[in-house]
Order: C-alpha cells, then sequence, then structure tokens
C-alpha cells in the first residue's frame, strides 16, 4: 500500500522551508504548486528510487 510522505523544501523566490506530500505511488512526478508563503509558482519535479528514497527538487518556471 502506497501512501503520502512528508517532505521539506526550500521555495526558490522567497527562501522558506515548506512542507511537500509525495503520493509515493507515483515514481517520476512533475507539477506546479504555489508556494504557501509566497503565493509564487513552484515547479517540482519528484523521482522514487528503486530503494524507496524519494528525492524531490523545487525550481522556478524559469528554471525548467
Amino acid at each position: 500500500m502506497h501512501e503520502l510522505a512528508e517532505n521539506f523544501v526550500s521555495c526558490p523566490y522567497c527562501g522558506e522551508r515548506i512542507s511537500v506530500l509525495v503520493d509515493t505511488s507515483v515514481v517520476q512526478q512533475r507539477y506546479v504548486e504555489d508556494c504557501e508563503v509566497c503565493c509564487r509558482p513552484i515547479v517540482f519535479e519528484v523521482s522514487i528510487g528503486i530503494d524507496e528514497e524519494i528525492t524531490v527538487r523545487a525550481g522556478s518556471e524559469n528554471e525548467v
């Protein structure tokens, strides 16, 4: 059974540390979500390795 896993990243705009919930049932993900602090759009790239290690990359729209 897959579940949500909490991860923390820094907003590429304001630098605040924010919480991100990752759906572990999807191995590769890319989506846009607004920062809960400054409301700017963050592009998230999420991958889950064979060892179930979760990698979350957060960037601005101009970085991707």
